[in-house]
């Protein structure tokens, strides 16, 4: 798509970093929130991204740069996702129409890309615990500096966020945390007069009057003193709900209108000027995708789009020849529902990124989002599974790292049948590092009497959505990547799978390519190319990586010359579990030559994901060059050459 014409910017040309902006009158920063959300809107539409958060989140941007010191004052940005406008006004803007792309800006922050990214995020809820140690380093190294940490579009969700609000109370350390909430699941819609009570209650004489307030309520005898305590939480309720973040020993300020400058701004400056003895939290009320209609009138905000006419909004979805492995997932979860009314659903917070709202629609009752908290997730199915309900918790492999323990304390030793529909699996695209399904086989495939299997097309996906229904004597898990299948024909419902075996695709008699996952593919291209150089080829679809299948490892390994094991995933994962068996039963003492293909010892950064595995060196290229290297054949061509 062509670059729009880029919106005229006079003021926002201005500014290169933060302290540009402060040059400014604060009566110009009404004209740079317009143009600095004209510039994302632009920059986003050429690169796709997230973008109603960062739309939300414009006006407090400007103010906070404003009224803050950055980067000596860090201002932490929860998830990151929301941080496009932040880059655009510390020094990226000549960079921000890179985004996602391949060497280009990440979507969100990072600490080696500016110093104005004091953390690194990309996942939710982490900035108060950071932005908490941060605020005691100050402290204990004697700096003045301000730590704020920006939180909202639904990362208050998680427990991590209370745990760190819990020990920020009690710490008492000089901490703001911006609470941006803008889904009004908190607050009522806010006026002039909350707005000016706000600025009220964040200045020095209010501040001091309360003091004053408390101590003489203390002198006063008992009715009186009861008295001057209910005034005070009268007051503070007016404004709206102080009482949770009062009870774990925050300041409360607000609710206040964040899309008004007026109200936003001298707020910000109070909080900055203050000498509050505790942390302060200041609700800021916004609008998801606020400033650019299509945005605004789309049930998601435009949370995540590809690329898109900026006029329109019309989004440049590409036709697809094959459907989503998360779309094949829930028709297939659905068919099983269908049959047996024990299946419930789960999800953490993401429904439409793993298909279940579409199970919703068709069974509200058995569908669960338990919002972002997949610790919880993990828990509450287990604890359907106590009661005979079958749940299949779909979360992505990398939020599942989240629920770790609770994956193995709560239902993994307890051999619960809680089956984990790992979405996302591999390597992501413009997602990059952060969101890359790179360690589930590594960390559930160690864990007794734990099933994992690995769908290599859409048909096989369907068929292990069948065999996890059918599995009630232990957990299991199946794993599947973003994007589209291969195009396969499927059927109504799935067929479950012998438990641990696996097939053969392709018989051979020299390289046996033993692949487990979607990499299956690219070793049938390989298999072309090395059978063309007369090295007939052999390639297997594992299926499971536990329970291995080992007649069928142990046959590859003694047919053949070179065994290659071929995954999505890092060290300790797949081909661990075949050498380990192969060493065990000997089946290395004789000459035969193995080769575990896995992702690289190293994150990969964001890029189109077939360079990303072209990168990781498993697409059909690199793996022939394995097996030929692993015969000798590569040194002798060079030899020759």
């Amino acid at each position: 798509m062509s670059d729009p014409l880029r919106p005229t910017t006079p003021l926002l040309d201005q500014i290169d970093t933060p302290a540009d902006l402060r040059r400014l009158r604060p009566e110009q920063l009404r004209q740079v929130a317009d143009e600095l959300r004209q510039e994302t809107i632009a920059a986003v539409s050429l690169t796709g991204g997230h973008l109603g958060a960062g739309l939300g989140v414009v006006e407090l941007t400007v103010a906070l740069h404003y009224a803050f010191d950055t980067p000596r004052d860090r201002v932490l940005w929860d998830v990151g996702h929301q941080a496009y406008p932040h880059k655009i006004l510390t020094g990226r803007r000549k960079r921000i129409r890179t985004l996602r792309q391949e060497g280009g800006l990440s979507g969100f922050t990072r600490r080696s890309e500016s110093e104005y990214d004091p953390f690194g995020a990309a996942h939710s809820s982490t900035s108060i615990s950071a932005g908490l140690g941060m605020a005691v380093a100050r402290d204990l190294s004697g700096a003045k500096n301000h730590v704020v940490a920006v939180i909202g579009d639904g990362a208050m969700s998680a427990g991590m966020a209370y745990e760190a609000l819990n020990n920020a109370g009690a710490l008492r350390s000089r901490l703001i945390v911006v609470l941006n909430d803008n889904e009004m699941s908190i607050a009522p819609p806010v006026g002039a007069l909350s707005a000016h009570l706000t600025r009220l209650l964040t200045s020095r004489p209010f501040q001091s009057l309360r003091e004053l307030g408390k101590s003489v309520a203390e002198r006063l005898p008992p009715p009186f003193a009861d008295a001057a305590r209910r005034a005070e939480a009268v007051a503070k309720e007016f404004v709206h709900g102080a009482t949770i973040f009062d009870a774990l020993g925050f300041h409360y300020v607000g609710p206040v209108d964040g899309h008004n400058m007026d109200h936003l701004l001298p707020v910000l400056r109070n909080a900055r000027a203050s000498t509050f003895d505790k942390p302060l939290l200041i609700h800021v009320v916004t609008r998801k995708g606020k400033g650019y209609a299509p945005a605004e009138a789309s049930a998601d905000k435009y949370h995540g789009v590809v690329k898109f006419d900026v006029v329109t909004g019309k989004q440049a979805k590409a036709v697809s020849n094959a459907p989503s492995y998360t779309s094949v997932f829930a028709k297939a979860l659905i068919a099983e529902a269908e049959a047996d009314p024990k299946i419930v659903a789960i999800t953490a917070a993401m429904p439409n990124g793993t298909g279940l709202d579409q199970f919703e629609k068709r069974f509200p009752e058995r569908s669960f989002d338990v919002g972002i908290a997949e610790q919880h997730g993990v828990t509450f199915a287990a604890g359907l599974a106590t009661e005979g309900f079958k749940p299949f918790a779909a979360i992505y492999s990398t939020f599942l790292q989240r629920a770790y323990d609770q994956v193995v304390h709560d239902v993994a030793i307890q051999k619960l049948p809680v089956r984990f529909a790992i979405d996302r699996a591999g390597l992501v695209g413009a997602d990059g590092a952060t969101h890359a399904g790179s360690y589930d086989v590594t960390y559930l495939a160690c864990l007794p009497d734990f099933v994992v299997m690995a769908a290599s097309d859409e048909l096989e996906l369907m068929h292990m959505v069948a065999t996890a229904a059918a599995i009630d004597d232990r957990p299991s898990a199946f794993r599947y990547p973003r994007g589209e299948g291969v195009g396969v024909e499927l059927p109504a419902k799935g067929t479950p799978l012998e438990i641990g075996k696996g097939r053969i695709v392709r018989e051979g008699t020299k390289i046996a390519l033993l692949s487990f996952g979607t990499r299956l593919q690219e070793c049938l291209k390989a298999a072309d190319d090395l059978t063309a150089r007369g090295l007939s080829t052999t390639v297997a679809d594992a299926r499971f990586a536990k329970p291995l299948d080992t007649d069928l490892v142990k046959r590859l390994a003694r047919e053949h010359e070179v065994l290659i094991t071929v995954e999505e995933g890092a060290i300790g994962g797949f081909a661990a579990q075949v050498m380990q068996y192969l060493a065990m039963a000997g089946a290395l003492d004789h000459g035969l030559k193995i080769r575990p293909m896995i992702l690289p010892d190293r994150f990969i950064d964001h890029a189109a994901p077939a360079k990303q595995y072209e990168w990781s060196g498993l697409d059909a290229k690199s793996i022939a060059a394995t097996a030929l290297a692993a015969l000798g054949i590569a040194r002798e061509e060079r030899a020759r050459g």
